[in-house]
C-alpha cells in the first residue's frame, strides 16, 4: 500500500481551451427583394394611370364589315423550256455464269 501523505509525482498541468466563434445572426437579408417588389408595384401603378387618364383604355374600331375586290389579271407565263431527249442507251448482253457442279466428296 502507499503512503496516502506523499506528495504526488510533478505532472504539468495540461489545459485544453476550445473556442467556438458563433457569427452575429444576419438579420435584413430581404432589404433588396423588398425594394425590387416596391419598384415594380409603382412600375405597375403608373402604366395603369396612364392608361386610365387615356378615356379608360385602347379605342377599337367601330365598323368591322369590310368590302374587298381586288381584280388581278392572270399572269402569263412563257413556256418552260424543254429537256432534251436522253440518247438510247447501247444494248447489254447478261453476263454468263457457268453452270455450278456438285462438289467433290471429302477424302478420307
Amino acid at each position: 500500500m502507499t503512503d496516502p501523505n506523499t506528495p504526488l509525482p510533478e505532472r504539468p498541468e495540461v489545459v485544453h481551451h476550445t473556442t467556438i466563434n458563433n457569427p452575429p445572426p444576419r438579420s435584413g437579408g430581404g432589404g433588396f427583394i423588398g425594394f425590387l417588389i416596391g419598384g415594380l408595384v409603382v412600375v405597375v401603378i403608373i402604366i395603369g394611370i396612364v392608361l386610365l387618364s387615356q378615356g379608360g383604355g385602347i379605342d377599337t374600331p367601330k365598323g368591322t364589315d369590310v368590302d374587298v375586290n381586288i381584280d388581278l389579271p392572270s399572269p402569263n407565263l412563257p413556256d418552260a423550256p424543254r429537256m432534251p431527249d436522253l440518247p438510247s442507251p447501247p444494248q447489254v448482253e447478261p453476263p454468263s455464269v457457268p453452270n455450278p457442279e456438285p462438289a467433290p466428296a471429302p477424302v478420307g
